[in-house]
């Protein structure tokens, strides 16, 4: 039924304990997995009176960033080698993780998301949503929530 099975991670405990449930998902069908990780982008800096400056320079930001990326995905690589299953990782820079999602599902041919619902209730969830809700949307490829 599924054979790649792609498994979006923040690095937050929700996310790491879907990792761990992907990974025996994917056992139980025989399926492979690539984790993936949305690296924030570097944040638009506005000047004005009262306004605070990040010294941190975009090269700054984006080696952090992706030295975050590389030890968030070595763990998700790590429950799958010992589950011995097949995996890989990917990550990308983006101002809209949701479309990074389904844009590294389909680049790497994935017929699954499986991912973690962060639960947003109320008015947070309004004006905030979730990125799974938004993957959900607009998703052309089935997508599986672990809560």
């Amino acid at each position: 039924m599924f054979t790649h099975v792609l498994v979006p991670t923040d690095g937050s405990t929700l996310s790491a304990d879907t990792a761990l449930r992907a990974v025996d998902f994917a056992k139980a069908i025989g399926a492979k997995v690539t984790f993936f990780y949305a690296q924030p982008e570097y944040p638009a800096q506005f000047f004005g009176e009262g306004a605070l400056i990040d010294p941190t320079t975009p090269q700054q930001f984006a080696k952090a960033a992706q030295a975050a990326a590389a030890e968030i995905l070595q763990k998700c690589e790590a429950l799958a080698r010992q589950a011995g299953i097949e995996c890989g990782t990917a990550s990308e820079a983006s101002e809209v993780p949701y479309e990074a999602i389904i844009k590294a599902a389909q680049e790497h041919g994935c017929d699954l998301i499986f991912m973690a619902s962060h639960g947003r209730r109320g008015l947070a969830g309004l004006l905030l949503g979730s990125e799974t809700q938004k993957v959900l949307t607009h998703s052309k490829i089935p997508v599986l929530v672990y809560r």
